[in-house]
C-alpha cells in the first residue's frame, strides 16, 4: 500500500536543508490542552437518523408518490486554451467580432453564455440553459471560438453504419457529445477512413469513441482491461513510447483513453493471440507499478499549473521520460491545489525538483498604473506593448479594465527588466497626462459627437486629446476627457460651451414644399452650405425624399434660429416666384435656329430674361420647349422663342371658339384625338386652356394652309361632338399601321374623306398598341370601319413577289445590319425582303408580305436603287489625326452629318497604329484587321492590294470618302470642315500654371469640360509661357477669355500674398514670454485671432532669445506689436516677494487639482511659485504681480496658513493617540507593534487529533489487515437470467 504526505513548498525546502528533523515533534505539554479537538473545530455533518418501519412508512404516506424534479436549466463551463482561441486580441475582449459570435450563438440556440478571461488567456465560458440548448451552444463554441484541428480514423467500411446509427441518431450524438464535425465517406466511396474536425481534446474524444465502435463490431478479439486511471501514463509511456512499442511488438491494436476522457478502461483489439499477448503485457505493467509504486503530494499554487503541464502537456511527458514519475493535476475547474506524484520512491525526490523547477520557472508581479492611463500604454494597434513583447515574447502582460495595476507574467530572468520599462512608460504618463470628467445630458451627446463625428473629431484634433462619449444604451451623463493637462482644460471649457448652448437652443419646423428641397440644398449641396456657413449655429435638417413629407426642422439658439428662419422663407418665397413654368411648342426642325451657333441665342434669351429654358432631347419627339422663372420674365422669353419661330417660317396663329365643355372629349384620352389633328395637319400646334378656366378659346399655331385646315377638322369635330358622336374600335398588327396610313397619311386620308369619321391610331406610349379607334357620326364610323376591315383583311393575305436590282446596289440595303430593309419593312406593313447570297451574281430579289405592302415596298425599292445610281462619290481631305475629332464621341457627330444631308460617309484605315497623333487623344487598340468606320460606325472590309500612289497626291490615310447626291455630298463637306479642330496660344506666366493644372489636374479639367477644348500646358522643363488650346472655333474664343480670366484671379491672390507676408520683430525679455503667451496660449491666441497675424516665439535653440517674429498685413502688425508691447510694460511694473508658509499646510492651499491656488490668482491677479520636493526651503512661497495686489494676497495666504495649521496640529495629535503601544508580549519584543511582526513566525491554525497526526497503518501487521478467513458454505448460485457475469 503507498503512503501518502502532504508537503508545502516550505517545507519541502526545510526537508532538503536537513532542519525539518528538529521541528518534527509537534506541541507538548500544558500548551496542547488548551487546543481545540479536530472534530470541535471542524464538526461533521449530521448523518441521515435511521427511523423505525413504520414511522418511515406513516412519514412517507403524501410523498410516496410524489417523483423528485429534475432541474431544467443546466450549467456547464467549457474552457478554451489561448492557443486555442480564434480571437485573440485582447484589446477587443467584450466587442468586435467575438462578442458577435456569442450573442449570435445565444440567440440560435436558447442559451445564456457569459465569458471571463483567465490571467494565461485563456477562455471560460458558462453555458446555461436547457440540455439539448447547452449541447447545441457547446457544438458552436468549439466551431466559432476554438481553432479547428483535423484528424482522419481509419476503421473498417462495413462498421461505419455502425457510427451513423439509425437515421444517423449515433452520428448527432457523437458530434454533440465530442463537439465535433464528422464526416463518413458516401457508400459508394471505397475509402474506409473517417474525417473528424474540431478542438484537439474533442477529437482525442471523437477518435476513442469511433474506435471503440468499431471494436464492438470488430469480429476479432476484443479485449477490455479496466486499469486504474493513475496508471495509464505508465502503460503508454512517454510520448506514447511503451503503448506503441507494445502494438509493434503484438501487432493489437490498444486504445488508452486519453487524459481529458475519465475513463478507466482500454480496449484492446485484433488476432487472439496478439490481444492476449498484450493483455499480458499490460497488466504485468499495471501490477509492477501498483506494487512499486508510491505517491507524494504536494501543494502548487493553482496559477502554476500551466507550467508544471507545460504546452500541449510536454512537460509532464518530459518529467516522465526523464524521472519515471507520473505528475497528476488536478481538472481546471477545481480549486484543488495539490499535484499528486507517483513513481518510484528513489525516483520521487528528483522528480520533485523538476516539478517546484517548473513551477517557479514563471513569476508574477503587478505594477501600479491608473486604469486610465493603460490605453496610452498599450499604444495605437498595441504598438508600445509590442515593441516589450518583441524583445521578451515569453513575458504575458495582462491588463484589467477597472483596476490600477497591470499583471506581469513570465520567465523569472526577464520581469525585472519588463517591470522596469513599464515603471517607466506609467512615470512618464503620469508626469505628462491628465484627464478629467463632465456631466452632459444624453440627449446632447449625438449633438456634441455631430455629423459623422465631425464636431469630437475636431475637438480631439485641436486640443490632442481623447473624448469618450458614453453609447446611448449607457444612459450615462458622464463624459471623460483624457490628454495633455492643457488640452484637457481647453476641451473641457469648449465641451461645456457646446452643452450650454445646446440647453439653450430651440427648435423651429418650417413647412416647405417637398419639390423645392433639391434646390434648397443644391448640387452637391452647395447651396445649403451657404446656409449653413451664414449661420453656423443653426442646424437644418430635411426630411427623406421618400418620407414625402414637407417639414423642414432648425434647431440652435433662439436668435439664430429665427434669423435663419426669416432666411429661408423669404429664399422660398423668391423660389416660389421663380418656379413659374410654361410650355410652348416649337416645331422640331426649328430648334436648332433656336439655340444658335454655339448657343448663343438661347444663352442670350436666358440671361436677358433671367430664366430657364429646357428644350426636349435630340432623339425625342416632343416639340415642347419649356420655360422656367418670373411669370412676366417667361412671359417675355416664350414672345421672343416665337418670333424667332415667325421669322423662319411663315407661321400664323388662330384662336377658334369652341365651348369649354367640349374641350375634354375633343382632347381625348391622353391626348389621342387632339394629337392626331395635330399630324394630319403637319404637325401644327393646338393649344386648349386650363381646365376649369372657363375660356372657349382654343389657339392653333402652325403654317397658315396647315391652320386652316386643322381648324375645320376641329371646328367639325366639336360640331360632331354637339350634334351626336359615335366610337368604334377594331384591330390590327402594329406593323400594318404605317400602310393603313400611308405616306404622309395619304391612305387615312382617302378613307375619312370618303366617310367623314375621324381614325386614330395608338402612340408609342399607350399599352394597346394594335386598338385603332374610330370616332364620327354612326353612319361615318360604320363606313369607315368597313373600309379599315377590308384593308386589314387583304394585308393578312401573303403574296410572294420578285423584282431585279443590279448586285452592285445590294450592299446599300444590307449594310448597318439591314437598317434600310429594317425601315422598309416597319413602313409597309412588316414586309420580307430577301436578297441573294454574297458573292452570287444573281439580281433576283424576293418580297414577301400583304399583297398592297409588297406593291409599295416594291416602288419604294425601286426609287431608292433609282436614287443609287444618281449618287456621286466625293473626297475630302482633312488630316488623320483630326478623324477622331470630327466623328465624336461614338461617332455622334458623323451620324448626325449622315442624317442630315442623306450621305454615305466613309473613313480611311489608319497609317501607323502604335504612333498617336499629335494634338488628338491616343486611338483605342484596334484589332489585327482593322475596321473601317463608315457613318460612325464600324464595319468589317477586306483589304485591297496597294498600289503605287503618287508622291504629291494626298495622303490615303487623310482621304475622307462620302457617297451621295452631288449637292448633298457637297453640303456634307462643308459641314465636317466646320468640325476640324483649330489650335491657339495663351501667353500665361510660367510660374502661374501649376495653379492653373490644380491639384491632381482639376483646375484644368474644370475649363477644359467647361469650353468643351483641349488644354495643353508646356511640361516644367521648358519653362515656356505658352498655354495651346484646341477645339471648335466657336469654343476657343470663350476658352481664351475663361484662361486670361483665371489668371487675373491668380495674379491677384498672388499680390494679396505678398501683403499678407510683411514681417515685424520685436525684442521682448525671455523671462516675460509666458506671461505673453499666456495659460493654455489664450493671451497669444487671442492677439493672432484678434489682428489676423502670425506670431513666433524664438526655438530653444536660436541665438537670438529675446526676438518675437509678427508676420501679416503691416497695419495688423504693428498692431499687433502695440498689444504685446503694452503686456510687457505692464508686466515691467510687477514685483514679486518672498514669503515662509509652514510646507504642511501648502496642500490645502493648493487644493484638488490646483482648484484652491487658481482661485487665488484669480482674485487677486498675481502668481504664486510654491517649492517642488527636495527644495532647499521647503516653506519658502514665492508671490508676483502687482504691488499693492501682491500686499493683500500675503495677508490672505498668511491667514489661511494661521486656520489650516490649527487643523494640521490637531490631526497629528489625534494619529498619536491612535498608534498601538509596543509593549504587549507573545515574543514580539521591544517597541514594534505586534502588527509589524512578519507572519511567517506565526504557528497559524493547530488543532488536536487531526487525521493527518494518525499513525499510518503496518501493511504487514495482521491486526491492521487482518485475514477474511475461510468463507462460509453456501449453496450452488441461481442461474441469472441475464446469463453468466463477465468480469
Amino acid at each position: 500500500m503507498s503512503s501518502v504526505a502532504v508537503l508545502t513548498q516550505e517545507s519541502f525546502n526545510e526537508h532538503r536543508s536537513g532542519l525539518l528533523a528538529d521541528q518534527a515533534a509537534g506541541p507538548s505539554g500544558a500548551g496542547d490542552e488548551d487546543l481545540p479537538t479536530y472534530k470541535d473545530a471542524f464538526p461533521p455533518l449530521p448523518e441521515k437518523a435511521s427511523s423505525p418501519e413504520g414511522t418511515q412508512e406513516a412519514s412517507n404516506a403524501w410523498t410516496s408518490k410524489i417523483r423528485p424534479l429534475k432541474s431544467s436549466v443546466i450549467t456547464q463551463v467549457f474552457h478554451v486554451p489561448l492557443e486555442e482561441r480564434k480571437y485573440k486580441d485582447i484589446n477587443q475582449f467584450g466587442e468586435g467580432d467575438q462578442a458577435k459570435v456569442c450573442v449570435d450563438i445565444m440567440h440560435r440556440t436558447g442559451a445564456h453564455l457569459e465569458l471571463s478571461m483567465a490571467k494565461d488567456q485563456g477562455l471560460s465560458i458558462m453555458v446555461s440553459g436547457k440540455p439539448d440548448a447547452v449541447m447545441k451552444a457547446r457544438k458552436e463554441i468549439v466551431s466559432r471560438l476554438q481553432t479547428q484541428a483535423s484528424a482522419t480514423v481509419a476503421i473498417p467500411k462495413e462498421h461505419h453504419r455502425f457510427v451513423i446509427g439509425k437515421n444517423g441518431e449515433k452520428l448527432q450524438e457523437l458530434e454533440l457529445k465530442t463537439a465535433t464535425k464528422i464526416q463518413i465517406p458516401r457508400p459508394d466511396d471505397p475509402s474506409n477512413h473517417i474525417k473528424i474536425s474540431g478542438t484537439k481534446e474533442g477529437l482525442e474524444k471523437a477518435k476513442h469513441e469511433i474506435l471503440l465502435i468499431s471494436a464492438e463490431q470488430d469480429k476479432r478479439a476484443v479485449e477490455r482491461v479496466n486499469i486504474d486511471k493513475v496508471y495509464h501514463p505508465f502503460i503508454t509511456g512517454s510520448y506514447n513510447k511503451m503503448v506503441g512499442d507494445m502494438m509493434q511488438e503484438t501487432g493489437a491494436r490498444i486504445n488508452v483513453p486519453p487524459p481529458s476522457v475519465n475513463k478507466t478502461e482500454i480496449v484492446i483489439t485484433g488476432e487472439k493471440e496478439q490481444v492476449a499477448l498484450a493483455v499480458v503485457m499490460i497488466k504485468k505493467i499495471y501490477e509492477e507499478k501498483k506494487k512499486s509504486t508510491t505517491t507524494i503530494a504536494v501543494e502548487v499554487k493553482k496559477s502554476q499549473h500551466k507550467y508544471v503541464i507545460g504546452p500541449k502537456g510536454n512537460t509532464l511527458q518530459e518529467i516522465l521520460e526523464k524521472t519515471g514519475v507520473s505528475v497528476e493535476i488536478p481538472p481546471t475547474d477545481s480549486s484543488s491545489e495539490t499535484v499528486i506524484l507517483r513513481g518510484e520512491p528513489d525516483r520521487l525526490g528528483q522528480a520533485l525538483t523538476e516539478v517546484y523547477a517548473k513551477a517557479n520557472s514563471y513569476t508574477v508581479s503587478a505594477v501600479s498604473a491608473p486604469s486610465w492611463l493603460h490605453r496610452f500604454i498599450i499604444g495605437k494597434k498595441g504598438q508600445n506593448l509590442a515593441k516589450i513583447t518583441q524583445q521578451w515574447p515569453k513575458v504575458h502582460i495582462e491588463f484589467t479594465e477597472g483596476e490600477d495595476r497591470i499583471t506581469l507574467e513570465g520567465p523569472t530572468k526577464d520581469m525585472a527588466m519588463v517591470q522596469s520599462q513599464i515603471e517607466v512608460i506609467v512615470a512618464d504618463l503620469v508626469s505628462r497626462m491628465d484627464y478629467t470628467e463632465i456631466s452632459v445630458d444624453p440627449k446632447f451627446h449625438r449633438h456634441l459627437i455631430g455629423k459623422g463625428g465631425a464636431n469630437i473629431n475636431r475637438i480631439k484634433e485641436l486640443h490632442k486629446v481623447s473624448v469618450r462619449i458614453p453609447p446611448d444604451n449607457e444612459k450615462s451623463n458622464l463624459i471623460r476627457i483624457e490628454g495633455d493637462p492643457q488640452g484637457v482644460q481647453e476641451a473641457k471649457k469648449e465641451l461645456l460651451e457646446l452643452a450650454s448652448r445646446m440647453e439653450n437652443e430651440r427648435t423651429k419646423d418650417m413647412i416647405i414644399e417637398q419639390r423645392f428641397h433639391r434646390a434648397i440644398i443644391g448640387q452637391k449641396g452647395e447651396n445649403i452650405k451657404e446656409v449653413r456657413d451664414k449661420f453656423p449655429e443653426v442646424i437644418i435638417n430635411f426630411p427623406d425624399p421618400a418620407q414625402k413629407s414637407d417639414i423642414v426642422q432648425l434647431r440652435g439658439p433662439r436668435n439664430e434660429v429665427e434669423k435663419c428662419h426669416k432666411f429661408m422663407t423669404k429664399m422660398v418665397a423668391e423660389m416660389t416666384e421663380n418656379s413659374f413654368s410654361v410650355s410652348v411648342p416649337i416645331f422640331k426642325q426649328f430648334h436648332k435656329n433656336i439655340i444658335g451657333k454655339g448657343g448663343a441665342n438661347i444663352k442670350k434669351i436666358r440671361e436677358e430674361t433671367s430664366t430657364k429654358i429646357d428644350l426636349p432631347a435630340e432623339n425625342s419627339n416632343s416639340e415642347m420647349i419649356i420655360i422656367t422663372g418670373k411669370k412676366p420674365n417667361c412671359e417675355a422669353a416664350r414672345i421672343r422663342i416665337l418670333s424667332i419661330q415667325k421669322e423662319l417660317a411663315n407661321i400664323t396663329e388662330v384662336e377658334v371658339s369652341i365651348p369649354s365643355k367640349l374641350h375634354n372629349s375633343l382632347i381625348g384620352s391622353k391626348g389621342r384625338f387632339v394629337r392626331s389633328i395635330m399630324e394630319e395637319c403637319g404637325g401644327v400646334h393646338i393649344h386648349f386652356p386650363t381646365e376649369g378656366s372657363g375660356i372657349d378659346a382654343v389657339t392653333i399655331r402652325g403654317p397658315a394652309e396647315e391652320v386652316e385646315k386643322a381648324k375645320r377638322q376641329l371646328l367639325s369635330l366639336a360640331e360632331e361632338k354637339q350634334i351626336k358622336s359615335h366610337t368604334a374600335e377594331l384591330r390590327a398588327k402594329p406593323e400594318y399601321h404605317k400602310f393603313l396610313i400611308g405616306k404622309g397619311g395619304a391612305n387615312i386620308r382617302k378613307v375619312r374623306d370618303s366617310t367623314g369619321a375621324r381614325i386614330i391610331f395608338p402612340t408609342p406610349d399607350d399599352q394597346d398598341q394594335e386598338l385603332i379607334t374610330v370616332v364620327g357620326t354612326e353612319e361615318a364610323v360604320r363606313e369607315a370601319q368597313k373600309e379599315l376591315e377590308i384593308l386589314i383583311k387583304s394585308l393578312d393575305n401573303v403574296v410572294e413577289d420578285h423584282m431585279l436590282v443590279d448586285p452592285k446596289h445590294h450592299r446599300y440595303f444590307v449594310t448597318r445590319r439591314g437598317q434600310v430593309l429594317r425601315d422598309i419593312a416597319e413602313e409597309y406593313g412588316g414586309v420580307m425582303v430577301s436578297f441573294p447570297r454574297t458573292g452570287s451574281l444573281s439580281e433576283d430579289v424576293t418580297l414577301k408580305g400583304a399583297k398592297d405592302c409588297v406593291e409599295a415596298a416594291k416602288k419604294r425599292m425601286l426609287e431608292i436603287v433609282e436614287d443609287l445610281d444618281a449618287q456621286v462619290t466625293m473626297e475630302c481631305v482633312i488630316a488623320q489625326r483630326f478623324h477622331r475629332s470630327i466623328m465624336g464621341p461614338k461617332g455622334s457627330r458623323i451620324q448626325a452629318i449622315t442624317r442630315e444631308h442623306c450621305v454615305q460617309i466613309k473613313f480611311p484605315d489608319r497609317e501607323d497604329q502604335q504612333a498617336p497623333p499629335a494634338e488628338a487623344p491616343p486611338p483605342a487598340q484596334a484589332p489585327a484587321p482593322a475596321a473601317v468606320q463608315e457613318n460612325g460606325e464600324a464595319v468589317e472590309e477586306l483589304k485591297e492590294v496597294k498600289e503605287p500612289v503618287d508622291p504629291a497626291a494626298p495622303k490615303k490615310c487623310d482621304v475622307i470618302v462620302l457617297s451621295g447626291r452631288k449637292e448633298r455630298c457637297e453640303a456634307a463637306v462643308e459641314a465636317l470642315k466646320a468640325l476640324v479642330p483649330l489650335t491657339i496660344e495663351v501667353e500665361v506666366p510660367f510660374e502661374l500654371h501649376r495653379y492653373i493644372i490644380g491639384q491632381k489636374g482639376s483646375g484644368i479639367r474644370k475649363m477644359m469640360d467647361e469650353f468643351e477644348v483641349n488644354i495643353q500646358v508646356p511640361a516644367p522643363d521648358l519653362q515656356s509661357d505658352i498655354i495651346s488650346i484646341t477645339g471648335l472655333a466657336n469654343h476657343l474664343d470663350r476658352a481664351r477669355e475663361g484662361l486670361l480670366d483665371r489668371v487675373k484671379e491668380l495674379q491677384a491672390e498672388q499680390e494679396d500674398r505678398a501683403q499678407r507676408s510683411f514681417k515685424l520683430s520685436i525684442t521682448v525679455d525671455p523671462k516675460y514670454h509666458p506671461k505673453i503667451i499666456g495659460r493654455k496660449g489664450a493671451i497669444i491666441t487671442q492677439i493672432r485671432t484678434e489682428h489676423d497675424v502670425n506670431i513666433q516665439f524664438p526655438d530653444k535653440n536660436d541665438e537670438n532669445q529675446d526676438q518675437i517674429t509678427i508676420t501679416g498685413y503691416e497695419q495688423n502688425a504693428i498692431a499687433a506689436r502695440d498689444a504685446i508691447q503694452g503686456i510687457v510694460d505692464e508686466l515691467e511694473e510687477m514685483i514679486s516677494e518672498d514669503i515662509t508658509l509652514d510646507s504642511r499646510v501648502h496642500a490645502r492651499i493648493i487644493g484638488a487639482r490646483g482648484k484652491g491656488i487658481r482661485k487665488i490668482m484669480d482674485e487677486f491677479k498675481v502668481d504664486l511659485r510654491f517649492p517642488q520636493s527636495g527644495a532647499a526651503d521647503p516653506n519658502l512661497v514665492t508671490v508676483t504681480g502687482r504691488p499693492e495686489m501682491v500686499d493683500e494676497a500675503i495677508d490672505h495666504l498668511l491667514n489661511l496658513e494661521e486656520e489650516y495649521l490649527g487643523d494640521v496640529v490637531e490631526n497629528e495629535s489625534r494619529m498619536q493617540h491612535m498608534k498601538p503601544s509596543g509593549g504587549g508580549g507573545g515574543g514580539g519584543g521591544g517597541g514594534a507593534s505586534s502588527m509589524d511582526e512578519p507572519r511567517g513566525n506565526s504557528k497559524g491554525f493547530v488543532v488536536r487529533e487531526a487525521p493527518w497526526t494518525e499513525k499510518a497503518p503496518d501493511m504487514s501487521s495482521s491486526e491492521d489487515f487482518p485475514s477474511f478467513g475461510a468463507a462460509p458454505a453456501a449453496p450452488p448460485p441461481k442461474p441469472s437470467p441475464w446469463g453468466p457475469k463477465r468480469f
